[in-house]
């Protein structure tokens, strides 16, 4: 299924945040959306997801209106389009395990997600998907000791255990070091082919667009001036989405970089042994 954004508006007071934005997305695309700062990004994302409501236009997922949707319709509808934010948004003393489950709760009745009861089957699908990013062994730590690159894999699999059909980071690596910004991007990348699921995303570097990024949508003043492959974005493109400095020179890319010189990220550790996760199952 794919995404329809049909003259979207957000109007914030007197200023218009997002103006008048038409963008059809196909299933299992892969997309950048790009910018400078209050160019629009965050608040499209956050009308797709429904975290603030058009002030204008539709939103269309296949047959559905998600801008129309109320009660458990919205609900499902946050279920099925996980947000991946900048800043995490983990609850720091609860342990990486329990944050990774609370990606459940749309899934099962309210009564067991208060009294935080999770299932032998959910703990095992937290392990599998810690295990996919690398960070299994920090399973029982409170999240608020991990580094910042390990609580966006954290994020990442609380984001998979809604079992989504579409994934909107809104700048998921701009509070990273580039080598944690790279598995962070090959992560979102992998669960983009691996399964087929649309991921769109906020990204302040334009390299990380251009690497990873089938298609990518530049804005300005909360207008879509460009939307095309990597290749499309000429350094006039990259003028007018960007703007000149405040000499009138154009924007160097490279300011925009967070390039690394090594080959591939290693990998956070090792796989952990069947004592780990029947430890961490025997909990349920």
């Amino acid at each position: 299924m794919r995404f329809q954004l049909k003259n979207v508006t957000r109007k914030f007071g007197q200023h218009v945040a997002v103006d008048g934005v038409n963008v059809d997305i196909e299933r299992g695309e892969m997309v950048g959306v790009i910018g400078r700062s209050g160019a629009g990004k965050s608040t499209l994302l956050r009308m797709i997801n429904r975290l603030v409501d058009p002030s204008d236009g539709s939103i269309h997922f296949g047959d559905v209106e998600v801008s129309a949707l109320r009660g458990a319709g919205l609900r499902n509808w946050q279920r099925d389009c996980a947000m991946i934010f900048q800043q995490f948004n983990l609850v720091p003393r609860l342990d990486v395990l329990t944050n990774v489950l609370l990606g459940r709760l749309n899934h099962r009745p309210t009564a067991l997600s208060i009294l935080n009861i999770f299932t032998r089957e959910e703990r095992l699908m937290a392990i599998a998907a810690l295990e996919r990013l690398g960070i299994e062994q920090t399973a029982l730590q409170p999240a608020g000791t991990l580094s910042g690159g390990q609580q966006q894999r954290v994020a990442i699999a609380r984001a998979l255990m809604q079992g989504p059909k579409v994934v909107l980071a809104d700048e998921p690596i701009a509070s990273l070091d580039p080598l944690n910004a790279k598995i962070v991007m090959d992560a979102l990348k992998d669960i983009n082919e691996r399964e087929g699921i649309t991921v769109m995303t906020n990204l302040h570097t334009l390299d990380t667009a251009r690497n990873y990024c089938s298609r990518i949508i530049g804005m300005a003043r909360g207008r879509v001036v460009f939307d095309g492959t990597p290749d499309e974005l000429t350094a006039e493109t990259v003028q007018e989405i960007y703007g000149a400095d405040s000499h009138g020179a154009g924007i160097d890319e490279s300011m925009t970089s967070t390039s690394i010189r090594i080959p591939a990220a290693a990998n956070a550790a090792a796989a952990q042994s069947a004592d780990f996760k029947a430890l961490a199952v025997a909990e349920a």
